[in-house]
């Protein structure tokens, strides 16, 4: 490939943002600025207990703007969660904004319940290809206000919403530049209430977006795009790079000290902050393997009950699946991006005792932090054994929109072999 092949364009959107303690008091303003007259506030049970919800709406209302609640929300989302959501907003809509109150579960289903009342189809039609149809939307989405309760997801500043397919056992995505939320309002105030393994398994999510985004392909080592041809994920870039070295830079302290103490207000802000900047950095450069890897070994689960959530059915939390592989992933990547991953390594734990091969640094940091926190050690200790990594490959393999931005292209005897590598990892 000559030179003039090569991408030499890469990419920036985010959000509008709002961040700060009492930022969410301020949304019913933000509204009228968007001509909203009626709006759906969605979110989950859980958060709902806590009250913010309603203390939000009951602001927004205070603006002259009539509000609705939709509490349905399941964590860790899937197609027959989101479809509630969407008959929900069909049923008693039209909605001219939606507000989305909670982690990455319920703003994610707001983007879907958005896309669904703002265009034609069906759910599917939109999912990512294999999964499903592929479809681009037609037309315009309404405003969507994303209000994260939890630090980690990043999906009020990310193009895609993810999702469990039930029927087919895989997790996949929805994946377009118009799901975008149009503002992202970031409150510490309400992560207070997150529990103690929530803060661990969101907090290596925001992690993981961090390093991954940091270490993905260049985006000049991609091939020369058109126009139309143009992605949300472009491949690491100047800018991305910036929030993601300062994230890896918060987390370095704040990770631990949230999960030990979650009332330590300034480890929450921390957090908050570290959250938006891997968001806007990951939403434009790209996660790659350890999330490709995620989604097969969230949406396979069996029996695995994780602290701190709701307990009725077995799940992997989306930031705990993605933490499990990185360290074996990262050990693989080293050798494209030998200093990338140092650096990684010495944000994160710039006094650390170095093990002497520099491919061990990051996963070493990564083993030693998630030791602390208290995620489980490796795939074996959310139910997986060898003999299911032949189906957890098969389901990383789906994720090509990911493995695409991968540094090092994986094989499905690399991802494997990374696989096997995760069923322990101490």
């Amino acid at each position: 490939m000559t030179a003039t092949e090569h991408e030499t364009i890469f990419t920036y959107g985010a959000p509008a943002l709002k961040y700060g303690t009492g930022a969410s008091d301020e949304i019913g303003y933000d509204l009228t600025q968007y001509g909203a007259h009626r709006v759906l506030v969605v979110t989950d049970p859980q958060v709902a207990a806590t009250g913010w919800p309603r203390r939000i709406a009951d602001g927004i209302a205070g603006y002259g703007i009539e509000t609705e609640i939709f509490d349905g929300v399941h964590v860790e989302p899937t197609d027959v969660s989101m479809q509630k959501a969407v008959d929900f907003a069909r049923g008693t809509g039209p909605y001219d904004a939606f507000v989305a109150i909670g982690g990455g579960s319920a703003i994610d289903t707001a983007k879907a319940a958005n896309l669904l009342t703002s265009n034609d189809g069906e759910l599917m039609d939109y999912v990512n290809a294999p999964v499903g149809g592929g479809r681009a939307p037609d037309r315009p989405l309404k405003p969507l206000v994303a209000v994260p309760t939890t630090t980690g997801t990043g999906s009020e500043s990310t193009t895609v919403c993810v999702l469990d397919v039930l029927s087919l056992r895989v997790k996949s995505g929805i994946s377009h530049l118009r799901l975008r939320p149009t503002l992202a309002v970031v409150d510490p105030r309400l992560t207070v209430s997150q529990p103690a393994g929530v803060t661990a398994a969101s907090g290596m999510d925001i992690l993981c977006h961090a390093a991954e985004s940091y270490t993905a392909k260049p985006y000049t080592e991609f091939e020369r795009k058109r126009p139309e041809q143009r992605v949300p994920y472009c491949g690491s870039n100047p800018l991305a790079d910036m929030f993601a070295e300062q994230s890896l830079r918060l987390l370095s302290w704040a990770l631990p000290g949230a999960v030990r103490d979650g009332e330590d207000l300034k480890a929450r802000e921390a957090m908050a902050l570290a959250a938006t900047f891997a968001g806007l950095g990951f939403g434009n450069a790209g996660v790659h393997i350890p999330h490709a890897n995620a989604y097969p070994i969230a949406g396979q689960v069996r029996d695995f009950h994780p602290d701190g959530y709701p307990g009725e059915e077995p799940m992997v939390p989306h930031g705990m699946a993605v933490s499990l592989t990185a360290p074996a992933a990262f050990r693989f990547t080293f050798d494209a991006a030998p200093d990338r991953h140092l650096r990684v390594a010495r944000l994160l734990a710039p006094d650390f005792e170095w093990p002497g091969d520099f491919a061990d640094h990051l996963p070493a940091v990564l083993i030693d932090l998630m030791r602390q926190i208290g995620i489980p050690d490796g795939i074996g200790a959310v139910g997986y054994t060898e003999s299911d990594v032949d189906s957890l490959v098969e389901g990383t393999l789906k994720q090509q929109r990911l493995l695409a931005t991968a540094p090092r292209e994986a094989s499905a005897d690399d991802l494997s072999g990374i696989l096997r590598e995760s069923v322990s990892l101490w």
